[in-house]
């Protein structure tokens, strides 16, 4: 059995007078090393770091210990800048992909240093390292799949409700509690709506309507009460106002009409390709703001032609029309707001975009009466108004 060696330590004050008896009492080393019980080269590296001390070669033991301090945290300075050039970008990710990140750099670095700098707990990233992987099934991938192109599709403006509709409709059993955790994980978040209206004042000679609505939102079939309004939209050459027909019973938007002009000549094309597309019986009911369009003798007179009876809102109530400034505000903030728009050109085409998006793809609580052909047919009743 071999014993392990044990080095005897000598206190500073030992060493000092050893190497004094050398240097001033006149021993020598191998005399003053046999006195002390020391051996003679210990001896002489003693005196050796002694002269070395007073030519100022050597630093003191504090400055020893602060140099070393100090190139131990000019190493651990170095690596962290390492690790932050390679994993930056996921900082901001989940705590999963910045375990695996430590996991795949582990042999470059300690653990303790990767776990500081990507901000995670030590503690944390071992008992994940500790758990079993989670193996994600081909199904379960198809539905990540579908849940980001579903929400791409709408310019992020799905929320959790709409979403658990939309895979429905794909034929997926959820719930919102599994769609809200699959959309957490996936950082899929909707932006909020905000509302936004601007109207124009009536001239004072032109007639109003009875409020025939009442805030009756819910006709009980089709081309029974529809809606108009308009509003602005803003791109890089100027404003654009877009003028809309809803059918309100399925909330589908039958006629519109987007120019760079607001006049009354811009909603009767409105209201021209709702009734061309729809062909509705006499009596239908159109409901509108008191805006100087809407209010206009020429206006009257289409509606008379087509045997509409007119409707508007009282003053001062916001939400007489509340169902179409609610597409207004879906249009503007889950789609036109989040792209740029240069051109009145392209924001026709986007405003056409999302008509077609809105009345065939996003769901409505109201019954669906408007088919991909009627919608296709439409575009081409419209073209013929120029």
């Amino acid at each position: 059995m071999s014993l392990k060696k044990s080095h005897k330590s000598y206190p500073q004050a030992f060493k000092d007078e050893a190497v004094l008896m050398v240097l001033e009492q006149g021993y020598s080393v191998a005399d003053a090393a046999k006195s002390l019980g020391v051996s003679t080269s210990l001896l002489y590296n003693w005196k050796e770091k002694h002269e070395a001390l007073q030519q100022g070669i050597t630093l003191e033991e504090s400055e020893r210990d602060e140099l070393k301090r100090l190139r131990r945290e000019n190493k651990e300075l170095r690596m962290e800048k390492e690790i932050l050039k390679k994993g930056k970008r996921l900082l901001c990710e989940r705590n999963e992909v910045r375990f695996r990140f430590i996991k795949l750099q582990s042999h470059l670095f300690p653990i303790t240093l990767l776990c500081r700098v990507m901000s995670v707990s030590k503690s944390g990233y071992y008992d994940w390292h500790k758990r079993p992987a989670n193996v994600i099934s081909v199904e379960t991938l198809k539905l990540y799949r579908l849940v980001r192109q579903l929400f791409k599709q709408s310019r992020g403006s799905l929320g959790n409700r709409e979403m658990v509709k939309k895979l429905r409709k794909e034929g997926y059993q959820v719930g919102r509690y599994l769609v809200r955790k699959i959309m957490h994980r996936l950082r899929l978040k909707a932006t909020q709506r905000c509302a936004y209206k601007v109207t124009t004042q009536r001239k004072h000679s032109d007639a109003v309507a009875d409020n025939l609505l009442n805030m009756n939102f819910n006709p009980v079939s089709a081309n029974q009460v529809w809606a108009g309004d308009v509003t602005y939209l803003k791109t890089g050459e100027g404003w654009m106002y877009l003028a809309v027909v809803m059918d309100l019973y399925s909330r589908r938007i039958v006629g519109w009409r987007i120019d760079k002009r607001m006049t009354t000549d811009l909603i009767s094309k409105a209201l021209i390709k709702a009734y061309n597309l729809r062909q509705p019986a006499r009596g239908l009911v159109f409901h509108s703001d008191r805006g100087s369009q809407y209010t206009s003798k020429q206006f009257g007179r289409l509606l008379s032609s087509y045997g509409i009876r007119a409707s508007m809102g009282d003053v001062g109530a916001c939400w007489d029309n509340a169902v179409v400034e609610r597409f207004f505000g879906s249009l503007k903030h889950d789609w036109i707001f989040k792209v740029a728009q240069p051109t009145r050109e392209f924001m026709k085409q986007d405003v056409t975009a999302y008509i077609k998006y809105y009345n065939l793809e996003r769901l409505h609580s109201a019954n669906n009466d408007l088919s991909p052909v009627e919608f296709e047919n439409s575009q081409v009743k419209v073209s013929s108004l120029g």
